[in-house]
């Protein structure tokens, strides 16, 4: 939805530069001035929680957005009182789809990522499954998967195989801890999930599992 304004709002703007509405600039003074009081307000209210998830980073920037819009509104209002420019609206309109575009672009390209389950940004799986195979009593590492369910919050599976000593040694829960500190440590991914497997597990595995 953000998208679709900041587009109508550029092509409003192309337009109005083209063919200068006339403009009550003592309304605009006033609308402005309010919306900026109730943008800056909101924007105290959300910056603490931003962070938390898309949906609270998308409320902030769009009442960010708004406050620079209100902003301009004032800026374009002053100068169709004092100078008479017109176009200062248009060029006011232009400033705010210039400045939503590239921010909701960031945040649709997050939410497809989620939404498709790509392995998150940054993160290498190859890296990742040496640096597993290179731990203690570990064999091999298989149907590692990495996903982002959410903003900022990665999650791995994968089927570790260990040595067949370690299910009569109590070592594993000792292994589950490296292995979750390591991807926490490591590579930030606090949520994480491993099956232990046998060697002889393969047997009853797909041939194609990666």
């Amino acid at each position: 939805m953000l998208l679709a304004v900041g587009v109508y709002v550029l092509v409003e703007a192309v337009r109005r530069l083209a063919e200068p509405p006339e403009v009550a600039s003592g309304a605009m003074l006033v609308f402005g001035a309010v919306g900026l009081v109730g943008n800056l307000v909101g924007i105290a209210v959300l910056a603490g929680s931003r962070s938390h998830s898309m949906n609270m980073r998308a409320a902030f920037l769009e009442v960010v957005n708004d406050a620079l819009g209100s902003l301009a509104v004032l800026v374009a209002a002053v100068c169709i009182a004092t100078l008479g420019w017109d176009r200062a609206d248009a060029v006011a309109s232009l400033v705010i789809g210039l400045l939503i575009l590239p921010r909701t672009w960031l945040l649709l390209r997050e939410t497809v990522d989620v939404l498709l389950e790509s392995t998150p940004r940054g993160l290498d799986l190859d890296a990742l499954r040496a640096r597993l195979v290179a731990m203690d009593h570990v064999r091999g590492v298989h149907d590692l998967h990495a996903t982002q369910v959410a903003a900022n919050l990665p999650v791995l599976t994968a089927h570790v195989v260990v040595e067949d000593v370690c299910f009569h040694d109590a070592h594993l829960p000792a292994l589950l801890d490296e292995m979750q500190r390591c991807l926490a440590d490591e590579y930030d991914v606090e949520h994480s999930t491993f099956q232990f497997e046998r060697e002889v597990h393969a047997e009853h595995e797909h041939s194609t599992h990666p």
